[in-house]
């Protein structure tokens, strides 16, 4: 390789771990690497014992509501607290107490006495945390990676890591409980949590960057509100999001039905089906790691979001072991490919100081509105089927994919310019930058 000039760009600047460069972020995807397995194992154990100990559907969806009710109502104020706080400081707080919940339902677990009331307070109380955590962790990035051109891609690999544990997790979870047990996925759970603990506390950050506010939480938290409401992309892909996750990724709660009662199988069967559905995520990250530039991530969301609800109703429909399992890899691929997309889009475009507050809303139509989305899904399934409630899961998502793909062309009108400013878009040229300054200035 030859010397760089002065003000070339890195060699490297289209590499698909180029993130990686960055020290700080090296320690955080290795931590997070392990602690993520163990997350997976830990929410497969869950589900597995639930419905090992109740037999029902409806609890699955209760469990469901129990993880993630707390996002939905909590996540805005989180968001407001981590535009206001140390976002590496609450990162350690956050992973020693969930360390400390894993420790509490290993201990239950293998003491042979655990109930579903147990299970249900660790969960919530679990919730509360990630109401913290996800808005932190997400927002946490940019200081990682420490220049914008590594944002997208560290956004990709995140997702990558996530779903690379959800294709590794679940699998080694049945094995787990078919031979020793759930109590040992949570115990290896809470162990997990060292190294990305260790990572956070070998990180060499500058000083923080957040100052106190002399506003009320309460007005922050509505600034927040209307800047997202009046900013019709960040709305507009929320939106999508939020119907994704109430009616698709509720396929969650009912993959036990259809491992059980559908494909005839057990936990090994339900940890396969789990695993098919994180190599496809995975598949779906990567895909956005090796991408060059953010634009044209409009229509990858839209496509995918509606491969995943095709995928479903096809999952709904089968009752072939093999042709599940592939359906499950498609599902999984297009679910993640449009919310790392939307990730992806919505931390380009958020302005620094709403970058917490915007990740929190994220946080809430991701995970927050899946609460309601397994109540649903439990319910509709104990009284017409789970193949019929998926079934029409996946035809929703797939009229949201052609909804969202109307509206891309008045989105690309309002995200053009800001691309244009922010030099996301390199060969407009300056003229051109001018003259949507104005437009731009007024639309903040």
């Amino acid at each position: 390789m030859g010397v760089r000039k002065f003000g070339e760009l890195p060699e490297d600047i289209t590499h698909p771990f180029r993130a990686l460069r960055h020290r700080n972020y090296r320690l955080f995807f290795g931590g997070q690497a392990v602690s993520l397995i163990g997350t997976w194992m830990a929410r497969v154990a869950t589900s597995w014992l639930v419905y090992r100990l109740t037999g029902s559907a409806w609890w699955l969806g209760v469990l469901g509501f129990a993880w993630q009710i707390p996002t939905f109502l909590l996540s805005p104020l989180g968001g407001v607290l981590v535009d206001r706080w140390n976002k590496h400081r609450l990162l350690v707080v956050t992973q020693a107490l969930l360390t400390l919940l894993s420790v509490a339902m290993a201990v239950l677990a293998l003491s042979g006495r655990i109930t579903v009331g147990q299970i249900l307070a660790l969960s919530i109380a679990q919730g509360i945390i990630n109401a913290l955590e996800i808005p932190a962790r997400q927002a946490f990035v940019i200081e990682m990676v420490e220049d914008r051109d590594a944002l997208p891609n560290a956004i990709a690999l995140n997702s990558s890591i996530f779903n690379g544990a959800r294709l590794i997790g679940p699998s080694i979870a049945g094995l787990l409980i078919a031979s020793v047990g759930e109590g040992w996925c949570f115990l290896l759970d809470a162990a997990s949590y060292a190294p990305v603990l260790a990572a956070l506390l070998a990180m060499t950050l500058p000083p923080p960057r957040t100052a106190p506010s002399p506003q009320p939480v309460w007005r922050e938290l509505a600034e927040g509100l209307v800047y997202v409401y009046r900013f019709t992309p960040i709305r507009v892909i929320l939106t999508s999001i939020a119907l994704a996750s109430l009616v698709g990724m509720s396929y969650t709660v009912l993959v036990p039905v259809f491992a059980r009662e559908i494909l005839g199988g057990g936990a090994q069967t339900f940890g396969f089906l789990m695993g098919a559905s994180g190599l496809g995520a995975f598949a779906g990250a990567v895909t956005l790691a090796f991408r060059k530039t953010v634009v044209g991530l409009g229509k990858v969301i839209a496509l995918a979001a509606g491969c995943a609800g095709l995928a479903l109703v096809g999952f709904a429909l089968s009752r072939i072991f093999w042709l599940s399992w592939c359906l499950m890899l498609l599902i999984g691929y297009g679910f993640i490919l449009q919310m790392a997309s939307s990730n992806t889009v919505l931390q380009t475009l958020v302005e620094d100081d709403k970058r917490g507050r915007v990740m929190s809303f994220y946080a809430m139509a991701f995970m927050g509105v899946a609460p309601f989305g397994a109540l649903l899904a439990g319910w509709l399934a104990s009284r017409i089927g789970a193949p019929q409630t998926l079934m029409i899961g996946g035809a929703t998502c797939v009229v949201g994919a052609a909804a969202f793909a109307r509206e891309l062309p008045r989105l690309r009108q309002i995200v053009r310019p800001i691309y244009v400013r922010k030099g996301i878009i390199p060969e407009v040229a300056a003229g051109v930058q001018a003259a949507v300054q104005p437009s731009v200035a007024s639309k903040g």
